[in-house]
């Protein structure tokens, strides 16, 4: 089981990159999974866009999450099919290891999409304009204009803006990991005296099973 932080109110700042069929290899390029372990991926997030070089780490300073204004941006907000591709699970990691809890597209990759919630990142899909809306509204001062989610109300709105208030739907399996940061094997730990009661009787009932 992976101890998480529970997912239930979020204040952050949301940075945009607002292309289309942003894939799982430029979220973290295959060259960066060195290891299985989830440590250090954090750093190859978006390598092929953040740094200049990926080799010596020189970050490009025209890439948005290396702008100062957009300093620990927590929320991305983006375009159309996010997370599509392979179905590697370490562009999550990588996401969570670089502090990004919540994403904001008009569509995600189905893997992608389900590797977020079991990984402690919450995926929101909104509409084209509702985006748009929340884009034009952190440009114009991304430090404080941050946005605000609320797991359990499932809506999305701008810390000074109080117009901008998204309803959002979220599958039900994925909020119960999120509120509760579990994963799915943490998720069925929760029920280990019913587990362990029905191995008991099946024991008796079945001894060979278990010699």
């Amino acid at each position: 089981m992976t101890d998480r932080r529970p997912f239930t109110r979020h204040v952050g700042v949301a940075a945009p990159m607002l292309a289309d069929n942003i894939d799982t290899d430029q979220i973290i390029p295959s060259r960066e999974m060195k290891s299985v372990s989830r440590d250090g991926l954090g750093e190859g997030l978006f390598a092929g866009q953040r740094y200049i070089d990926a080799h010596s780490r020189s970050p490009d300073p025209a890439f948005v999450l290396n702008k100062p204004e957009y300093k620990n941006a927590s929320i991305l907000l983006s375009g159309a099919n996010f997370g599509c591709g392979s179905s590697r699970e370490h562009a999550v990691w990588a996401l969570a290891e670089f502090g990004v809890r919540c994403i904001v597209a008009e569509s995600f990759g189905e893997i992608f999409h389900g590797n977020c919630g079991q990984n402690g990142v919450l995926p929101i899909a909104l509409s084209k304009d509702k985006i748009a809306a929340l884009t034009a509204y952190v440009e114009s001062a991304p430090q404080q204009n941050t946005l605000c989610i609320d797991l359990e109300k499932q809506t999305l709105t701008a810390s000074t803006e109080s117009a901008i208030e998204y309803p959002f739907d979220v599958n039900p399996y994925q909020k119960r990991l999120l509120l509760d940061g579990l994963d799915p094997i943490g998720l069925t730990l929760t029920r280990r005296e019913e587990i362990a009661a029905f191995l008991d009787k099946d024991a008796a009932w079945r001894p060979w099973i278990y010699e």
